[in-house]
């Protein structure tokens, strides 16, 4: 390990314009471990694990406590997984409350840096550009790191990892995989100390977006490390990956172009919006139609409060296992840029009767708005009525008032009632999980 740029970086000594050093800090097992703050309990020595109760074996456990994780339990594991000599707490999903905790953690970050500076990944975890920090704190990255670790522990009772690295990418890595063998759960890295830790490391998915496709399509080649990839023919590389061999060589040496300003300043091309569910049985070709309808007027209620319109939709389907088909996707235009619930439903439902097949059984249903922009941007059609879309639209915002104030199921449609449907149970979820 180099332990020259170790010094430079932990001591916070870049000078303005050179090295940067960001962290990336991650709450450990956070749904769990806020399950246990909660109870006043240890998440290092209570088996707990966040998974409906009222839902089969089979179901996905979001999180288990570091101490199910030592015992050999995965974090993502299905109930019926767990050993069954273990005995353990099993807490109902509470949304609401892991973002709330997310959100007083934020706050903590704010305290130190600015949001300017500040990129949240996930949930759980945020990347945070401090180089312009260290100097006005007096401390090193080490130093500042176990600050807001202890304070969020202090606060919160929540434990955290944080990798400190000369880029995002390093950063990254050093929380994935250093601070996990590092007593104080901080890792840092430098360009040289990667390579010369983290060259032969083995397997290749624990590096931050190499997964397991890319790490068979490289393993044909025989290559199982970053050292080889480094060292492997470029040519090659970029005639098995495209356009993205250039940022797997890039991460293969510890390099990463993309800084903090140029996440800030991303504006992507086009927007979407989008509502996806996994149904909790097997659906019939009409049922899975009538959900499908029930998202389409969801989304576009959500389209209107936000003032957008779309100008087509796509739909992805996903049959049942046992069907052996691949799944179904389309996309079908609109007249023109609307928010219309009546016109795009209706549009919907055409892509879903050309695209589905009526005799197969249905478990995922994903409906994608494509090129979402301001409903400044609404042009009408020759054959509508200006005061009818404008009757359509006010009564639009009068039902997303109404949903604000008093809840998603202060209003609803007939078709919420009908058998199959699923929206009155989903409007008291988050994330597809009970708020």
């Amino acid at each position: 390990m180099s332990s020259h740029k170790i010094s430079n970086i932990d001591s916070g000594a870049e000078e303005k314009g050179e090295n940067r050093t960001y962290m990336c800090i991650d709450l450990k097992s956070f749904y769990a471990s806020v399950e246990c703050a909660e109870r006043g309990l240890d998440p290092f020595t209570t088996n707990l694990v966040v998974a409906d109760p009222e839902r089969t074996d089979k179901t996905i456990c979001l999180a288990v406590s570091p101490a199910m994780k030592k015992l050999g339990v995965p974090g993502r594991c299905r109930v019926f997984e767990i050993p069954k000599g273990i005995n353990y707490i099993r807490a109902r999903p509470r949304m609401q409350l892991y973002i709330d905790y997310s959100a007083d953690i934020y706050e903590i970050y704010l305290r130190y840096i600015d949001k300017s500076d500040i990129h949240v990944y996930s949930i759980d975890e945020v990347f945070m550009d401090v180089t312009d920090y260290l100097g006005l704190y007096g401390m090193s990255p080490r130093q500042l790191a176990q600050t807001i670790m202890d304070k969020i522990m202090k606060e919160k009772k929540i434990s955290a990892a944080c990798g400190i690295g000369t880029n995002l990418y390093l950063a990254k890595v050093a929380l994935d995989i250093t601070a996990k063998h590092s007593a104080n759960h901080i890792g840092i890295l430098d360009e040289n100390d990667y390579r010369d830790t983290l060259w032969e490391h083995r397997p290749l998915t624990d590096f931050w977006r190499i997964g397991k496709g890319i790490s068979e399509r490289l393993a044909k080649y025989g290559i199982y490390t970053m050292k080889q990839i480094a060292q492997a023919d470029p040519k090659m590389l970029y005639k098995v990956f495209g356009v993205d061999a250039e940022l797997i060589i890039d991460h293969a040496w510890g390099r990463e172009t993309v800084t903090m300003d140029d996440i800030k300043a991303y504006k992507p091309k086009a927007h979407s919006m989008s509502s996806g569910q996994v149904l909790a049985e097997d659906y019939t070709y009409d049922k899975a139609k009538l959900v499908m309808c029930e998202m389409t007027d969801g989304l576009c209620l959500e389209l209107a409060s936000k003032g957008l319109v779309t100008d087509s939709v796509h739909l992805y389907v996903g049959y049942s296992k046992r069907e052996g088909l691949p799944s179904a996707r389309g996309t079908i235009g609109l007249p023109f840029a609307t928010a219309s619930p009546k016109l795009i439903v209706e549009h919907a439902g055409r892509l879903f009767e050309r695209i589905v097949s009526r005799h197969a059984m249905v478990k995922r249903l994903t409906l994608t708005f494509n090129n979402t922009v301001s409903d400044g941007c609404l042009q009408l059609n020759m054959f509508t009525e200006s005061r009818e879309s404008e009757e359509e639209k006010q009564m639009m915002n009068a039902v997303a008032d109404i949903k604000q104030k008093y809840g998603k199921n202060s209003i609803f449609k007939a078709m919420d009632l009908e058998e199959g449907a699923t929206a009155i149970e989903r409007n008291g979820q988050i994330g597809g999980h009970r708020a």
